[in-house]
């Protein structure tokens, strides 16, 4: 296509996705109305095919849309694993019959899926899991464990890496399926964080039945969908200004919002952001700076170097962030090199933290209103240790960064090569 014709459609892109946003954004509409609007027009997934809730448009011309809807201060489109990850796994791996089946309704917000990989053996060895999927000559079964599956207690549907042969080395036996959570069998139990909230969950599966059509990308080969799958979920970032979905509404039929009035939720949303500050803005340089001058601190040299420090960190990562995203614009696939961003992630994270703490002194160790910043620097305190963890640990970032941005010999691995029926991992005996 040549750059005239790039330009002009770009053009008729803003301008037909304005008009439309002008004719149908009303905030008086349910969730589910709106959702189902925005996919019916292609704008909710545009890089998806087209009749699935997008266009099949490149990057590029996708982010020209989320500019509209950003403008037009209209709610984004279902936001989850089931969007952020399921989708692009469905449409680079799936079948065309599992493309028509689940990507329309993942792209009208009608499901909620989330993510079955992590087990209490195998966690950072994400390839040593053991939930056993066995043949019974109709059906799989699935019979295990997992852990840390976030928005399992709403999700109509499950991503799960199953153990398919334990003959192979760890790698080689493992298939991923989408496994339905509504039946007999399925035990969701939430994990309670030391910050009082229950964002994760550990999943009991016993005999769980799966369709062989809901098996994707073929028997046995799991593992690359598997360090695909994480790449979405590493890259998952911002919505850049819109109205976002995981604020106010979240998809499925299961979380009871899609019948709910944007406007009203909306408005419960703004409240409890009053009631409660937001603990993500507290990482940010700016709320870190605000919080030395409040306490009468930001003129102490060292308190203005830990400042810059993790300025500087906070604004490489965000101009890397750029990168990335005008090389996935480009039609690149997220590779290794998102893993520099989750690893500045988790230490801006943990810069604020300690900078925070330092600044409120003795106070650091109150909650509640009355204290200065409402409480929200106790509590990202105790909420950003996840973020070394999920996605990945620190110490995985650190390897694949070692391994495949920096060139440098990989780890050594005795058990690569090695059947997993004789392997000593987690739960697992001779």
């Amino acid at each position: 296509m040549s750059q005239d014709s790039d330009s002009e459609l770009t053009s008729n892109l803003h301008e037909e996705a304005r008009e439309w946003l002008r004719l149908n954004w009303r905030d008086d509409l349910t969730v589910g109305a709106w959702w189902k609007l925005l996919a019916a027009a292609g704008f909710a997934f545009p890089t998806w095919p087209a009749g699935m809730g997008g266009r099949g448009l490149r990057r590029k011309e996708a982010r020209r849309i989320t500019e509209e809807i950003t403008r037009a201060g209209a709610l984004g489109p279902p936001g989850g694993v089931g969007q952020m990850v399921g989708g692009p796994i469905l449409i680079e791996y799936g079948s065309d019959e599992q493309r028509r089946r689940w990507l329309p309704a993942l792209a009208a917000g009608a499901e909620s899926w989330c993510q079955l990989f992590s087990e209490p053996g195998a966690g950072s060895d994400l390839a040593s899991l053991q939930l056993r999927a066995d043949w019974d000559g109709r059906r799989w079964l699935l019979n295990g464990q997992k852990l840390w599956s976030r928005e399992a207690e709403g999700a109509d549907r499950g991503l799960a890496l199953a153990r398919t042969d334990s003959a192979v080395p760890k790698r080689r036996g493992i298939s991923y399926f989408v496994v339905d959570l509504d039946q007999p069998g399925v035990e969701v139990r939430p994990i309670r964080q030391m910050n009082g909230r229950a964002s994760f969950n550990e999943v009991f599966l016993t005999d769980v039945a799966v369709p062989p059509d809901q098996l994707v990308g073929g028997l046995a080969q799991g593992w690359p969908m598997a360090l695909a799958s994480v790449s979405y979920e590493r890259e998952e970032v911002g919505g850049g200004g819109v109205l976002r979905p995981a604020r106010i509404a979240s998809p499925g039929r299961r979380n009871g919002m899609l019948d709910r009035g944007i406007r009203e939720l909306a408005e419960e949303s703004r409240s409890a952001e009053r009631e409660r500050p937001v603990v993500r803005g507290v990482r940010t340089p700016p709320a870190l700076i605000a919080l030395a001058r409040q306490v009468g601190r930001s003129d102490d040299p060292v308190v203005r170097q830990r400042l810059a420090a993790v300025h500087g960190t906070y604004e490489t990562n965000r101009l890397r962030n750029m990168l990335l995203r005008s090389a996935r614009r480009q039609g690149r696939k997220p590779g290794p090199e998102v893993s520099l961003g989750k690893l500045a992630g988790s230490e801006v994270g943990r810069q604020a933290r300690d900078i925070s703490l330092s600044l409120l002194g003795a106070e650091a160790l109150l909650t509640g209103e009355e204290t200065t910043g409402g409480g929200a620097f106790q509590q990202m305190a105790l909420s950003v240790q996840a973020l070394s963890i999920a996605g990945g640990t620190d110490e995985i970032q650190r390897n694949l960064i070692g391994e495949r941005v920096l060139g440098l010999p990989r780890e050594p691995e005795t058990d690569r090569d090695v059947p997993f029926n004789q392997l000593r991992v987690g739960t697992q005996r001779e």
